[in-house]
């Protein structure tokens, strides 16, 4: 039996590895979801409430597995409510594919019932957007979209209209020149490292700064061990902006905790003195809180080039992912026998941990927010995934949260939304099923979810079962 465009693009998901799918249903995408249904022994549909909480799970899901979310969604209002969720991908790195329906392909601009040209409404957001034309077209447009959301760690879109959906082999002949079987479904991840000699610029630079300071970003996340050594050798500093929260534990001897807004003080007491500044997978965008353009000497790693020197001006940049560069660089860092910096910020770190316990300690009503967080960490395992919503709730999190063994830490970052925490916890413990999972929200996600709908994905998230009928749902 020939096989139908939905079939084929929920087929060529499995071939990737896919197994999850986070959406809500539409008749925009009822052949998409017939597929899903008599595939749901290899792929599980997780169904949301609203559309946006579908794709803030599925970036929660690429944030704590390493792997491509997808989010579903159908035509019109249902591929419009995608979007937040979508940037906040985009402007944190997570790869991201968002599918979405819409009307019938020859009424496609004639104002009929839904017709919203999502392909323009999305030429921002993704860094690939595609309508599928056919049986014949769908193979090779998902493996461009999955293979651009991982090479460029952004959100891939594919739009296909809803009767297209249902044709199979026999709805279209193939041109001559698309060769069946011409496109793979094969990833191969790059990895840069830069000339030996620019690395060695950057060890002397790095050798000659007495008072050290290194910014780490998520892009550090997997080279904890890494930056840990270039602390020890530098007798640096280690600052860790919101989103680099999870790569060294907060009772390290060498780290400040965070900067900026929700940060420390001893972290802006180090920005403001240091002569170094190493910059490592980090796009922290407040400059107020860098070192003056001309105080520190400056070496910036960062896996893609267009991010060296964007937030401060860089003496030497290296290009590649962190622990691959740190691989090549800490065997030319000389061991500094001067502590005196590190110390300083030290002593500067107890006094402010002695501050928080004093907050966290507090037991005047009614009880501050700071003594909740604080007494969180009591119930934390040391493996916990720990999310937190946006708002004024960040900052207990950010300042209070502990991170310590194998602990990780999430956030909206550069777009800072209302309203991830939630569904991005859904997204974390599902793709990490029974390890604990804690979402830090404020009465913010209840005004916001609730009023959008996402309030309900406090209710248990659908496993997969039961999409026989849940897919004529008419918007």
């Amino acid at each position: 039996m020939a096989k139908t465009v939905a079939e084929r693009l929920v087929e060529r998901l499995i071939d990737w590895g896919i197994d999850t799918v986070f959406g809500l249903p539409g008749d925009g995408i009822n052949g998409i979801f017939e597929a899903l249904r008599t595939h749901e022994d290899r792929i599980r549909f997780i169904q949301v409430r609203h559309e946006e909480a579908a794709a803030f799970a599925a970036c929660g899901y690429a944030k704590h597995s390493g792997r491509l979310g997808v989010c579903l969604a159908t035509s019109g209002p249902g591929g419009i409510h995608l979007l937040n969720g979508l940037y906040d991908a985009k402007f944190d790195g997570q790869p991201v594919l968002a599918i979405t329906g819409h009307t019938y392909h020859d009424l496609i601009g004639t104002h009929y019932q839904q017709d919203v040209d999502l392909d323009k409404l999305f030429m921002d957001v993704a860094a690939y957007n595609e309508r599928v034309m056919g049986p014949a077209h769908v193979t090779g447009v998902v493996d461009e979209a999955i293979k651009t959301a991982l090479t460029r760690r952004t959100v891939a879109h594919i739009n296909i209209p809803k009767d297209i959906q249902d044709w199979d082999e026999g709805d279209e002949e193939r041109s001559k020149a698309n060769i069946p079987g011409h496109s793979g479904d094969l990833f191969a991840p790059a990895h840069l490292l830069p000339p030996r000699a620019v690395i060695e610029q950057a060890a002397a630079l790095i050798n000659k700064g007495k008072k050290v300071v290194i910014l780490a970003g998520r892009g550090c996340l997997a080279a904890r061990d890494e930056v840990l050594q270039l602390a020890e050798r530098t007798g640096g500093v280690i600052i860790k902006p919101l989103l680099g929260k999870g790569v060294v534990p907060d009772d390290s001897a060498y780290t400040t905790g965070g900067i900026g807004l929700l940060g420390t003080a001893p972290s802006e007491d180090a920005m403001q003195a240091c002569d170094t500044l190493i910059i490592i997978g980090s796009s922290f965008p407040y400059l107020e809180f860098y070192p003056k353009p001309d105080q520190a000497g400056t070496v910036q790693i960062d896996i893609d080039p267009m991010r060296i020197g964007l937030r401060h001006p860089v003496d030497i940049g290296l290009v590649g992912d962190a622990k691959s560069v740190l691989d090549a660089l800490l065997p030319m860092i000389e061991a500094k026998q001067d502590r005196q910096f590190l110390e300083k910020m030290q002593g500067h770190m107890q006094k402010w941990r002695e501050l928080l316990r004093e907050r966290g300690t507090r037991d005047d009503a009614p009880m501050k927010p700071q003594v909740v967080a604080f007494n969180v960490n009591r119930f934390l395992n040391d493996d916990a995934i720990v999310v937190t919503d946006t708002g004024t709730v960040t900052t207990w999190a950010a300042r209070y949260i502990e991170m310590r063994g194998e602990m990780q830490f999430s956030a909206s970052g550069t777009l800072a939304t209302m309203a991830n925490g939630l569904p991005y916890a859904i997204g974390a413990a599902l793709a990490n099923p029974g390890r604990q999972v804690v979402c830090l929200a404020g009465d913010g996600l209840f005004d916001v979810d609730g009023r959008d709908g996402n309030a309900g994905e406090i209710r248990p998230a659908d496993q997969g079962g039961g999409l026989q009928e849940q897919h004529a749902r008419h918007d």
